[in-house]
């Protein structure tokens, strides 16, 4: 069970908030809706059915990337599509609230 967490919510254990302190772009993939009712402070908004058409722009970045969701769920599959384009420090985040906790 915490195998599966651990994955869900990022694979190995890495310390999300100093990965934050160092400039990891946060992308928030909600809906704009969603993300309008409340988000992490500087976090971009590309939700989950646009983030394959923004791989460019992502990649642009040259930076972490830190996905996060309500729940986790969409910014999983944001992270694994991401990674499958060859970003490779690409960090699932879980939910909008937890990351942005984790800021400092």
């Amino acid at each position: 069970m915490f195998g599966f967490l651990k994955k869900m919510l990022g694979g190995p254990s890495v310390d999300l908030g100093e990965v934050i302190s160092q400039g990891a772009v946060i992308i928030d993939v909600r809906t704009p809706g969603e993300y309008k009712s409340g988000h992490v402070k500087g976090s971009v908004n590309i939700p989950l059915d646009k983030v394959s058409a923004n791989i460019d722009k992502i990649k642009k970045y040259n930076k972490p990337i830190i996905t996060c969701c309500a729940s986790g769920m969409r910014s999983g599959s944001a992270a694994s599509i991401l990674r499958k384009n060859g970003l490779e420090e690409v960090y699932n985040g879980g939910s909008w609230g937890r990351v942005n906790n984790l800021k400092r």
